[in-house]
Formats: C-alpha cells, structure tokens, sequence
C-alpha cells in the first residue's frame, strides 16, 4: 500500500482581508500544503497556534497593535516554528523583513506591489517552495535562547595591513544566522573574509551593518575596488557578483552586474571561481546551509588550486544542499557542524 504524503498544514497572520484570502486561496491549489487557518492579528493568530497546530506560519510583519517582529521575539524562545515572512520591499519593508530574519524568520517572500494581480503566480510559487522547505527546518536551538552580542575591540591599525591568506563563504537560505553563528567567533587580526549570502539588493547593507555592530572585524557591503584586509569582512552587494583580483601584493574586490548564466547574483560560483584563479592555495573556502548547488563546481575548484574547504554538516543545516553538493563534487576538505567552523578555520591558517 503506497502511503500517503502528510500535507503540510500552514496559518496565514495578515491584517488584510484581501491578502488572507488571496495566500488561502493560492496555497490550497498546491496538493502539499494545507491552509488550516488565517488570522488578522498576532494575539488570533497566537490561540490558533495553539489549537491548530500548523507546521508553518506565513506572518506580515506591519500589523497594528503589536507588529510582526515584536510577535517574533515573543513567540521563538517559547514555540519554534517555521515561520516564512510575507512582506513588501519598501526601504522601511526591508529593514523590518531583516529584523524578522534575526527574529528568527526562516525565509521571506515579497508581497506584490500595487497591482496584487500582476506577478501573483509566481510569488504564490515562490511562497509554496519556501513553505515546503521550512517545514523541514529544526529550530529547537531557538527554545529559551536570549541574544549574546560580541564585543568589537577593533585595534586603530587593524585595517592597515594586507591580508596574505582570503576566507570565501558561501551560503543561502538559513544562511544569515549560519554566518552570524561563524563570523562573530572570529578574532580581530583574522585575515580578509569575503561572503555572498543570497540576498535581494538593500538587504546585504542591512546585514552588513548589523553584523558590524556584533563582529570583533570590521563588516561592509562590499564596493568596487575595495580592498581584502586584515580584520575586514566584505559581503557582496544584492544583485551584483563580486571576484577577487590581485593588484601585486593587495586584492580587491570587484563588483560587477556581468550577466554570465549564473542563477543567483551574486553567486557563490563566480566568488569562488575567482579566489581559486587569485588566490589558490592561501584560501579558505566555507559553505555553508543553502538549498541548490551554487557554489559546489567553484568550491571544487578552489580544492584543486590547493585550498582547504569547510562544509556545514547535515545537522546543523538549515537546508543541506548547497554544502551536500559541494561534498558531491569533491570540493570538500571537512565536514563540521556550523558550531566548530570557526575554530576549524583558525586552526588551518
């Protein structure tokens, strides 16, 4: 007897009627998913939580009353779920859906404009894609977790020096707490790290920044022609690739819109295809949770011009695809869990 797939059972929290009944309507035509419920408020939603019992929770973050980040903070600690914000990209939207992210959000999926009829297909596919994948997402580390924020004690001439060995990561979705989880153990005298996280355009300054603020390193969106330093984090900016070039004995950055048949901008592949080229054998390359495959043939290439590579182990993935490719293809060193990469890293330079 062939079993029968459980459907995954979802709970929409939107103020907007309009928008209920849109999500409701556009996820119930999807034979894997099963609309329990909807709510207009985070205090419906919270006792349909409880009696429903969703696997996932779509939740907009501007509400009235007590708005999506603030519900959150609340709900985390206490009753991990998965939960995939809906949300507009307005520049207040982004800034709100990256809160929501370090909330503990594990994806978010951009509301359509004006006309919620124009591109509604393809957010309601993009909505049910990201809905299925956090429902396979653990978040047990969330229960009763409290913020631990790092000193930042950069030295006045920590920035001055050259860096002689790069550090390229590479991660997707789950992957802004993953990096956050890497990146804060790091010393300030680390040498230079460069990051693609896939991340729409404004999102990647935001993340920056706040990384800034918990990192000993110092953390940017990385520009044109910035340089690869010591004690310096550089993360590639939404929408353009970013590649490592070496003038002599610095490297730079260099960000560019190129259309080369890449899925994603930025892609991990084109970073890391270009430290293999720049840097060979003085680079450590890290992958990290992500769905798909960006990422793997650079990673493979970076191991043949002679570097050491990390990948993030099934457990503590958020979604094992980026580095179980990565493993596939040979590009692979070691495998750790996400809490050793840092140490393993420091270990190998």
């Amino acid at each position: 007897m062939t079993k029968i797939k459980k459907k995954i059972k979802v709970l929409i929290i939107d103020d907007s009627a309009l928008v209920r009944n849109i999500l409701t309507q556009g996820l119930s035509k999807d034979p894997g998913i099963e609309v329990v419920g909807s709510a207009p408020d985070v205090f419906v939603g919270r006792d349909k939580i409880v009696r429903l019992k969703p696997d996932v929770l779509t939740l907009d973050i501007e509400m009235p009353e007590m708005d999506g980040i603030e519900f959150l903070r609340r709900l985390m600690p206490q009753y991990p779920i998965p939960v995939v914000v809906v949300s507009s990209l307005t520049r207040k939207g982004q800034q709100t859906t990256f809160d929501a992210l370090e909330a503990g959000a594990v994806d978010f999926v951009s509301k359509p404009g004006i006309n919620l009829v124009k591109g509604l297909g393809s957010v309601l596919m993009e909505l049910a894609t990201k809905i299925k994948i956090a429902s396979t997402v653990d978040l047990s580390h969330w229960k009763n977790k409290r913020k631990v924020y790092a000193n930042k004690t950069i030295s006045s001439n920590a920035l001055d020096e050259s860096t002689d060995k790069i550090i390229a990561i590479g991660s997707s979705t789950g992957g802004t707490e993953a990096l956050k989880r890497v990146v804060t153990k790091f010393p300030v005298n680390m040498p230079g790290v460069i990051i693609v996280q896939h991340m729409p355009a404004g999102f990647t300054k935001l993340y920056a920044d706040k990384l800034n603020q918990l990192c000993r390193m110092e953390v940017k969106e990385a520009q044109n022609g910035d340089r690869v330093l010591q004690g310096r984090i550089l993360v590639a900016p939404g929408d353009y690739h970013l590649r490592v070039k070496r003038f002599g004995g610095i490297y730079k950055v260099l960000c560019s819109k190129d259309t080369d048949n890449s899925l994603h901008c930025p892609s991990v592949d084109v970073m890391m295809d270009s430290v293999a080229k720049e840097v060979g054998k003085n680079a450590i390359g890290i992958m990290l949770t992500g769905m798909g495959k960006d990422g793997a043939s650079g990673m493979l290439n970076m191991k043949k011009a002679g570097a050491y590579n990390i990948a993030q182990d099934e457990r503590t993935s958020v979604v094992y695809g980026m580095p179980k490719v990565a493993f596939e293809y040979g590009g692979v060193d070691v495998v750790k869990p996400l809490e050793d990469i840092a140490k393993e890293v420091v270990r190998n330079l």
